[in-house]
């Protein structure tokens, strides 16, 4: 059985906005996109501590690491507005071929 996933149109190094929960406002650059849970994981966003048990070869230790946010809770950021913003995708034609381009929704630069 075919699962569908969801279109995220979102990239890997994109500068993105946190809208929601207690990072709100900060901007962060994304670091992986799971697309089947719709999720994506951001530097430094959604810090969690994690506490290791200590072994026979290793000693115990605590690690810092983000977890994933619902891509839907952030918004990519636009150079020209300096601001999170709404984005949509346009057919730009060039002389040989036509490509995909998203643009600001605010200001309608390409981004």
């Amino acid at each position: 059985m075919k699962m569908e996933y969801e279109k995220i149109s979102l990239r890997k190094n994109d500068l993105v906005q946190v809208m929601t929960g207690k990072e709100k406002g900060k901007v962060a650059k994304i670091l992986k996109i799971d697309p089947r849970n719709c999720k994506v994981l951001l530097e430094k966003i959604n810090l969690v501590v994690r506490r290791y048990r200590k072994t026979a070869r290793e000693a115990g230790k605590v690690v810092e690491k983000e977890l994933p946010i619902h891509y839907s809770n952030v918004l990519l950021m636009c150079s020209a507005c300096n601001r999170g913003v709404r984005h949509g995708v346009r057919l730009l034609s060039e002389e040989t071929r036509t490509r995909k381009v998203r643009f600001c929704k605010r200001c309608d630069q390409p981004l």
